[in-house]
């Protein structure tokens, strides 16, 4: 994919990401969560105390997965390093940011103080590799 082709991709409808991080003691873990980008980084919001919270404040290589499960299917796979903020404003707003994109507009505000106050993360993606991969089936898209 063309660098605006992934950009449409990851930005297309409310697929989510699988993120991956490793545990503590080295075993895998992953779960899809909502992102929303903004320029080159992915933002996400957890709370401090989750699996991946706590995994991403230790070691903060993280890799996410945005696929579609359709034929003629299609991949995004980001490799990248994790910053972290607890700052209040920043993390409500992530968490608007990513509920406007997941359950509309309508809804955004109050999905945003749910998961955007107290004990909860901003994590901020940046990028460090990306492989992507459309059309894997070579057929022509019919959507």
């Amino acid at each position: 994919m063309s660098d605006t082709e992934y950009r449409d991709f990851v930005t297309a409808g409310t697929r989510t990401a699988k993120w991956a991080n490793s545990r503590r003691d080295g075993r895998p873990h992953v779960v899809p969560v909502w992102f929303v980008l903004e320029g080159d980084d992915l933002l996400i919001t957890t709370g401090s105390t989750s699996v991946k919270g706590r995994a991403v404040l230790h070691d903060p290589r993280v890799a996410l997965c945005i696929d579609d499960d359709r034929p003629p299917y299609a991949f995004v796979l980001i490799e990248g390093r994790a910053s972290v903020s607890t700052d209040p404003d920043a993390v409500l707003r992530a968490a608007t940011l990513n509920a406007r994109r997941y359950v509309g507009a309508e809804r955004a505000q109050e999905y945003g103080r749910l998961n955007g106050g107290e004990g909860m993360l901003l994590v901020r993606i940046t990028p460090e590799k990306v492989v992507s991969e459309n059309n894997i089936t070579g057929e022509q898209d019919s959507r």
